[in-house]
């Protein structure tokens, strides 16, 4: 049986206090732009939330895209979260430095629910 191909696609949800942004794909210079554009057009909130749960692939264009959209919101007075990441990404996230400067915690939900 061939395995389903996901396609890439962002999903913003916007609460009183946070933004969360799912991502589903891989992130890699082929989407990097789309999830580029997902993030800047989140609107403002204490807190920008990136839900990583759904991503298969975390590229070296897509970790920098991360780093640039920390600056960013920090630049606004908010802060960037990343929930959730598979193994394939905490890899990643590891590796390269990025866990140690973006906080990595659970769901966007769970955050929501228990008003982190």
């Amino acid at each position: 049986m061939p395995e389903r191909e996901e396609r890439f696609h962002v999903e913003t949800t916007v609460f009183d206090d946070a933004v969360c942004v799912r991502v589903v794909g891989a992130v890699d210079i082929a989407t990097v732009a789309a999830f580029r554009a997902a993030l800047w057009a989140a609107p403002a909130r204490p807190e920008l939330r990136v839900d990583l749960s759904e991503v298969r692939v975390l590229s070296a264009a897509g970790v920098r895209t991360l780093v640039a959209a920390r600056l960013w919101v920090r630049a606004q007075g908010g802060q960037l979260v990343l929930t959730d990441p598979p193994p394939v990404v905490e890899r990643v996230l590891r590796a390269t430095g990025l866990r140690r400067v973006i906080p990595v915690v659970g769901s966007c939900t769970e955050r929501v629910l228990a008003g982190v």
